[in-house]
């Protein structure tokens, strides 16, 4: 890309893991696991939620084969997705979000990760606001979990700015139970933010990365339009978000994930080139 780097600067990219959200791939759990091992990954984050990874229909040797099967591929658990449509519903359906939250991080230590990532919803500007409150009730809840098991909630980027997020994750006072899961992409898509600035913002808290692009756009009908792009292509600086990463002393997993597109695998081979080129 032209861009000449310091030596000090490559050496400490270098530190940097690079994983795939597993059903990237589109070929179930176990196609999943081994395409990312074939694209030369080092681990990957795995969906929990729903299907054959939910807590409750996991027999323990279930697990072991899994995790075995993982290892055997030279891969980690980067992190567990716990996602949900987050946390703005009524406190009852909160409630049990809240407990299958819970039984998801309660599978993470099986599966020797210490990170469980999700979309709360969107972060009200206003602390005053109702939503906030819910937001901050749910939150904390599995924050506090989080901690007694020694497991990371993060949270991830997105639906708000840095500035605002963080003010709200400062406002639980778990930080040992919370944490955040830094997708560049959803904050230029979707608020126009700065995704290297942001890094600074919420140093404290990342625990988990997204490798994503993509550009928010005007249309013609005056709205804004969102579209998701392969890596390098988008308005997300990857040289500057790496560089932030390094300065905030972040060297942990930098996980693909391409939610679109016709061909997942291809876009993630050149995603995994990609960022090789720039950590290398």
């Amino acid at each position: 890309n032209g861009i000449i780097r310091d030596e000090r600067m490559v050496s400490q990219l270098g530190n940097f893991k690079i994983g795939v959200m597993a059903d990237s791939f589109r070929s179930g759990l176990e196609g999943g696991i081994r395409k990312a091992a074939e694209v030369g990954a080092q681990g990957i984050q795995i969906y929990a939620t729903t299907g054959e990874m939910s807590p409750e229909g996991l027999s323990h040797a279930r697990k072991k084969e899994i995790l075995d099967l993982i290892k055997s591929n030279g891969l980690n658990v980067s992190a567990l997705c716990s996602e949900m449509g987050g946390f703005l519903t009524e406190p009852e359906q909160n409630s049990a979000k809240v407990e299958r939250t819970k039984r998801i991080m309660d599978l993470a230590p099986e599966l020797e990760t210490k990170v469980v990532t999700a979309h709360i919803g969107a972060v009200p500007s206003d602390s005053g606001q109702d939503n906030y409150k819910i937001l901050q009730d749910a939150c904390g809840a599995v924050g506090e979990y989080g901690r007694q098991i020694g497991v990371k909630f993060a949270v991830e980027t997105g639906p708000e700015k840095a500035e605002i997020l963080k003010a709200f994750l400062d406002s639980l006072k778990c930080p040992d139970g919370i944490g955040v899961n830094y997708d560049p992409a959803n904050l230029v898509m979707t608020v126009g933010d700065d995704p290297v600035r942001g890094v600074g913002i919420l140093k404290d808290y990342i625990v988990h990365t997204h490798a994503k692009d993509g550009i928010r756009f005007a249309q013609e009908d005056g709205t804004v339009g969102r579209k998701e792009v392969p890596l390098g292509r988008g308005k997300v600086d990857f040289d500057g978000w790496l560089k932030a990463l390094d300065e905030i002393g972040y060297h942990g997993f930098l996980t693909i994930e391409r939610e679109v597109g016709e061909d997942p695998e291809g876009d993630i081979r050149m995603a995994v080139d990609f960022l090789k080129s720039l950590i290398k």
